[in-house]
C-alpha cells in the first residue's frame, strides 16, 4: 500500500534488534500506578491476578494490603498467597513479606503490593522494592504497586503542594525498570466520597486525611503529576518502537515543536514565539540550526547573532541542537520525522522574490516538504532596523597572484596564435576556460575573475575579426564573450567552494588528530594532575596562548595542577572567574555572558550535577570559541573532564580498597589477638589472684609452679606483642638493617639459646658447613627469623620428631632450610602461609598468625627470598635465599701483620 510506513535501513536493524531482544529476554515488571491511597490499585492488580490465573498462569501473591476492604480481601480468595513472616524488634511484632519463601516457590508471577514500604530492621533489605529487585534477579516476574508520591524524583514536589514530607519514596531508577506501567485513575470526587464511606481508612483517620493530604486541590494536582509522569513513560516507549522499527512518519500523539534558528536579527523574536507556543501546548522544544558547507562563510557579526539566538533558546528551555547538511531544508525535515517533531516554528520569508526564484526559498521547501507536519509562520522584528553587517573578511590581496595570472592568459594566447592554422576559434576557447580553471584551483576567487576578464578581451583582441581591434562586427561573438564570461565565473565559483570545503575537512582532520593524540595520553594519566598537565599542554597548542586546568583541592579552594605559562599572571581577577565557573557550571570570562571583560576564559569541566574542574584559557583563539567551532571545543573539554573523572574515580576505589583492607585487619587483628591475648592475662591473673588471696593455704611448690605460670604467660604475651609491634615496623619501612658480617653459626646458637625452654624434648640436627663461617646480614633481626620458623616447627611437629637446620652456599648466596616431619601444608596452602593471620587448619595449635609474615618482611628487607613447599613423607620445609654479598673482610688486622711481610717465628 502506498500508506505503508518505512521500515528501518539495513544498518540500523540490528541495532533495534538487539535492543528489542535484550527487552524480551529480561524478567518482566509491572507497576499498577495511582495519584493517591484508595483510587484501586491493589484491587486492578488482584483481578488482573485471577485473569492470568483463569489463562493457566502460575500466579502467587507474596503480599496484598487489603486494609480491611472487604471487596479487596474478596479477591484473594482462589489465589495462593504466601504465609507472611513474623518478626518481632522492640516489642513490637511486625508482619512482613517473606522473600525467602518467595524465591524458594519460584512462581511465574508473583504480587507484592507497595512497592514504597519500608521493611522490618531484622529483614534482608531495608526496602521492600529491593525485595522486588532481587525477585526480577531471580528470574521471577512481579506485578505491585505505586503511588505518584512515592517517586523520589517529585519528593520536593509534592512537599511543595501537600506540605506533607514523604519518608517512603522508591528511586526513578525502578520506573524505568519497569516493562509496563498501567495507570489506576479515580476521579477526586468519587476518591473522597469513598474516603467518607470508610472505604480508604478508618473513620477518625479519614477525617484527619481529608483536612491534611486529601484536599481536593492536593489531589487535583497529585492526579495531574501522575497522568504526566505516565504520559512521559508512553512517549518514550513510543519513541523506542519507532527507532526500532525505523518508522519516519510523524505521529501526532504528543506535540513536540522545532523552531528553526539563523543568524537573522528577527530570530530572537521568533525563538520567543516559539517559546511562548510551547508554553501553550505544554511541550517540548528544539531550536534547530544547520551549518551547511556550501554556503558562503558568515560574517563575525552574524556568527555572534547566531550564538546569541542559540543561547537565548537554551536560556528559555529549549534543547539547542546543530545540525549539518548542503540541503538545509532536508535537513531540518530528516530531523523532525526523526524526532516526532509535530509542528516547525520558521520566520516570514524577507527576501526578494527574485533571489528566492534564483537561490531557492527554505520556507517553500519546508511547506512543500513538510507532509503531515504543521509549519507555523512567525514575523520578525519588521520596524526594527537590523544594524549593519560588516562585510566577510576577505583574503589578504597579493598582487603576485594577478602577475601570474596576466602570465597565464599571455601563455594561452601565445599557444592560440602559434597553433591558429591547425585550431578553429572554439578550440582556442578551451585554453583560456583551461586559465581560468587554474587561476581559481590556485590563486583564488578574485585571480580567477580577472583571468576571466582577460581572457574574453584577449580573445576578442587576437582571434576574433577584425584582428587587433575591441570592436566585433558578427553580433555572434558577443555571445561567445558572454558564454565564456559566465563560465568563468561559474567556475571561479565552484572552485573556490571546493577549496573551502577542502579546508573546513583539512581542519576536521586535524581536530581529530588533536582530539586522538588527546585521549591516547589521557588514557595513560595515572592521576589528575598528570591528566590536568597533559589537557593543558595540548589547549594551549590548539587554541593558542596559555592555558591552565584548575581542580578544587582540599580546603575547597582551586589550585592550579596543569599549566602551560606562566602562572603568576594567573591572579585574584582571573582565579575569581575560574571560582565562579566552578559553583555556577557555566563558561564565564572573556567572550561570555558572565565577567566578558576578563582576560581569561574559563570553562567547567562538567560531569552531570558535580563540576570536576576548570579549564582556563588566557588569550585564546577567537575563532575556536566561535559556534562553529564549539562542538571540537566541547568534545575536548569532554575528554579532559572525562580524564580527571576516570582519575577520581580510581582514586576513591584506591582509598576505598585500602579503606576495606585496613578494616578487614583491624577486624583480623580484634578477632585474632583478642583470644591470644585474653588467654595469657587470664592465666596470669588466675595465678596472681590466688598467690594474693591463698597465700596462707599454699605450699611453696604450689607457689612456684604459679609463679612459673605467671613468668610462661608473661612471656607468651610479650611475644605476641613484639610479633605486632615487629609486622607494623616492617609494613610502615621503619625498620633499617645493620648488617655485618658475622659467623652463622653464632646466630643460630643465639635462636637455640632463646629456645631453649622448649626445645628440652626436642632434637635439632645442625648441618653447617665450613665455608658458611661469615655471612653478611643484621644479627639481630635475622635470629627472630630462625626464631620464628623454629617455633613454627615446634607448635606442629610432635614429640620425638627431629627439626633440621642445614645451610649451604650455592653461586654465591646463602641457602638456609629449617624443615620438620609434622602434619605437612594442606593442599593449595603454600601461597597463603606468608599472609597475615593465616593459620594452618590444625586443631590445638595457637598464635595469630604473623611470625611468618614477620619472616618474609625481614627476609625481603635483606633482599633475599623464603618459600616453604612440602616434605616427601611428611611435614614441610621453608627455604631462605640470600644473594651473594661483597667478600668479607680479611680475620687477620692490621697489628698481627708480621714485619717485612715475613713470618712470625715461634
Amino acid at each position: 500500500m502506498a500508506d505503508e510506513q518505512p521500515r528501518s535501513s539495513v544498518g540500523a536493524a540490528p541495532d533495534s534488534a538487539a535492543a528489542g531482544e535484550v527487552r524480551d529476554k529480561r524478567t518482566k515488571l509491572k507497576i499498577f500506578f495511582g495519584y493517591a491511597p484508595g483510587v484501586g490499585k491493589t484491587h486492578s492488580m488482584l483481578e488482573s491476578a485471577r485473569r492470568l490465573k483463569d489463562q493457566g498462569v502460575d500466579v502467587v501473591v507474596g503480599c496484598a494490603e487489603t486494609h480491611g476492604r472487604p471487596e479487596t480481601a474478596a479477591l484473594l480468595e482462589g489465589l495462593e498467597s504466601l504465609p507472611r513472616r513474623e518478626i518481632t524488634c522492640h516489642g513490637t511484632r511486625f508482619s512482613e513479606f517473606d522473600l525467602d519463601r518467595a524465591l524458594a516457590r519460584k512462581p511465574a508471577v508473583l504480587l507484592v503490593d507497595e512497592l514504597a514500604h519500608t521493611n522490618a530492621p531484622d529483614c534482608r533489605h531495608p526496602k521492600r522494592w529491593q525485595d522486588v529487585l532481587e525477585l526480577l534477579d531471580a528470574g521471577i516476574e512481579v506485578h505491585t504497586t505505586l503511588n505518584v508520591q512515592h517517586v523520589e524524583s517529585l519528593n520536593d514536589v509534592i512537599e511543595q503542594i501537600t506540605f506533607v514530607r514523604v519518608r517512603e519514596t522508591v528511586p526513578d531508577t525502578v520506573l524505568e525498570r519497569a516493562d509496563e506501567i498501567e495507570l489506576v485513575d479515580l476521579p477526586p470526587e468519587e476518591l473522597l466520597e469513598r474516603l467518607r464511606e470508610g472505604k480508604v481508612y478508618l473513620p477518625e483517620e479519614a477525617r484527619r486525611a481529608t483536612e491534611r493530604f486529601f484536599r481536593r486541590g492536593n489531589l487535583l494536582a497529585l492526579r495531574e503529576l501522575a497522568l504526566r509522569r505516565t504520559a512521559e513513560r508512553v512517549d518514550v516507549d513510543v519513541r523506542e518502537y519507532r527507532r526500532e522499527f525505523g518508522i519516519r512518519t510523524t505521529w501526532p500523539a504528543a506535540e513536540r515543536l522545532m523552531v528553526c534558528v539563523g543568524p537573522s536579527p528577527s530570530s530572537a523574536r521568533i525563538v520567543r514565539g516559539a517559546r511562548r507556543m510551547a508554553v501553550g501546548l505544554r511541550a517540548p522544544w528544539v531550536a534547530a540550526y544547520v551549518d551547511a558547507p556550501d554556503a558562503f562563510p558568515m560574517s563575525p557579526a552574524d556568527r555572534e547573532r547566531l550564538q546569541g539566538h542559540l543561547r537565548l533558546a537554551e536560556s528559555l528551555g529549549g534543547e539547542v541542537v546543530r545540525l549539518s547538511g548542503s540541503h538545509v531544508s532536508a535537513v531540518l525535515l530528516d530531523y523532525a520525522r526523526r524526532h516526532n517533531v509535530t509542528r516547525i516554528v520558521i520566520g516570514k520569508p524577507t527576501r526578494r522574490r527574485w533571489r528566492d526564484l534564483l537561490k531557492g526559498s527554505l520556507v517553500d521547501e519546508l511547506a512543500r516538504g513538510s507532509g503531515e507536519i504543521e509549519v507555523h509562520f512567525i514575523a520578525g522584528d519588521q520596524g526594527t532596523a537590523s544594524p549593519p553587517t560588516p562585510p566577510a573578511p576577505r583574503s589578504a590581496f597579493r598582487w603576485q597572484d594577478y602577475i601570474y595570472t596576466a602570465l597565464l592568459v599571455a601563455a594561452a594566447t601565445s599557444l592560440g596564435i602559434a597553433a591558429g592554422r591547425y585550431l578553429a576559434l572554439p578550440d582556442v576557447v578551451t585554453f583560456y576556460l583551461l586559465v581560468i580553471m587554474i587561476s581559481a584551483f590556485r590563486f583564488g576567487r578574485g585571480p580567477s575573475l580577472a583571468a576571466a576578464a582577460l581572457s574574453v578581451a584577449a580573445y576578442d583582441f587576437f582571434f576574433v575579426p577584425p584582428f587587433y581591434t575591441f570592436s566585433v562586427h558578427d553580433v555572434r561573438h558577443v555571445l561567445t564573450f558572454g558564454v565564456m564570461f559566465v563560465v568563468g565565473l561559474a567556475i571561479s565559483g565552484l572552485t573556490s567552494r571546493t577549496r573551502r570545503q577542502e579546508r573546513e575537512a583539512r581542519v576536521r582532520e586535524t581536530r581529530t588528530g588533536t582530539l586522538y593524540a588527546l585521549t591516547r595520553e589521557l588514557v595513560g594519566a595515572p592521576d589528575a594532575e598528570e591528566a590536568a598537565r597533559i589537557a593543558a599542554r595540548h589547549a594551549a597548542d590548539v587554541f593558542g596562548g596559555e592555558a591552565f586546568v584548575l581542580l578544587p583541592d582540599a580546603s575547597g579552594g582551586l589550585a592550579v595542577h596543569g599549566r602551560s605559562g606562566d602562572t603568576s599572571r594567573l591572579g585574584e581577577p582571573e582565579l575569581a572567574v575560574a571560582r565562579w565557573a566552578l559553583d555556577h557550571g557555566r563558561p564565564a570570562g572573556q567572550d561570555t555572558d558572565t565577567l566578558p571583560g576578563a582576560d581569561v576564559v574559563c570553562i567547567p569541566l562538567q560531569s552531570g550535577p558535580r563540576t570536576l574542574g576548570v579549564l582556563a584559557l588566557r588569550a585564546p583563539s577567537r575563532e575556536m570559541l566561535e559556534l562553529e567551532h564549539q562542538g571540537f571545543l566541547d568534545a575536548f573539554v569532554r575528554q579532559v573532564m572525562l580524564a580527571v573523572e576516570r582519575a577520581r574515580l580510581s582514586e576513591e576505589a584506591k582509598t576505598a580498597a585500602l579503606r576495606v583492607k585496613t578494616e578487614e585487619m583491624r577486624s583480623s587483628i580484634l578477632s585474632s589477638v583478642s583470644h591470644d591475648l585474653r588467654t595469657p592475662l587470664a592465666a596470669i591473673t588466675g595465678a596472681g589472684t590466688a598467690l594474693r588471696d591463698d597465700r596462707e593455704r599454699l605450699g611453696p611448690a604450689q607457689r612456684a609452679e604459679l609463679l612459673d605460670t605467671v613468668c610462661l604467660e608473661a612471656e607468651r604475651m610479650e611475644r605476641l606483642v613484639a610479633n605486632l609491634l615487629d609486622m607494623v615496623r616492617l609494613e610502615s619501612g621503619a625498620v633499617a638493617l645493620k648488617r655485618e658480617w658475622v659467623p652463622l653459626e653464632e646466630v643460630v646458637g643465639s635462636a637455640l639459646a632463646r629456645l631453649e625452654p622448649k626445645l628440652t624434648t626436642r632434637q635439632v640436627v645442625v648441618d653447617l658447613p665450613e665455608d658458611l663461617s661469615l655471612v653478611s646480614l643484621d644479627p639481630v633481626l635475622f635470629e627472630q627469623v630462625l626464631v620464628n620458623l623454629l617455633d613454627n616447627a615446634l607448635k606442629y611437629t610432635p614429640e620425638g620428631s627431629p627439626l633440621e637446620l642445614r645451610a649451604a652456599r650455592a653461586d654465591g648466596a646463602v641457602e638456609i632450610e629449617v624443615a620438620d616431619r609434622g602434619p605437612g601444608l594442606p593442599t593449595g596452602s603454600e601461597a597463603h602461609v606468608f599472609e597475615k593471620f593465616y593459620r594452618g587448619a590444625h586443631p590445638g595449635v595457637g598464635g595469630v598468625g604473623l611470625g611468618l609474615p614477620i619472616c618474609r618482611g625481614i627476609v625481603q628487607a635483606h633482599g633475599g627470598t623464603i618459600a616453604v613447599e612440602r616434605r616427601a613423607g611428611g611435614g614441610a620445609s621453608f627455604r631462605i635465599r640470600l644473594p651473594p654479598a661483597e667478600q668479607p673482610p680479611s680475620m687477620t688486622t692490621a697489628g698481627d701483620e708480621p714485619p717485612d711481610g715475613k713470618e712470625p717465628t715461634s
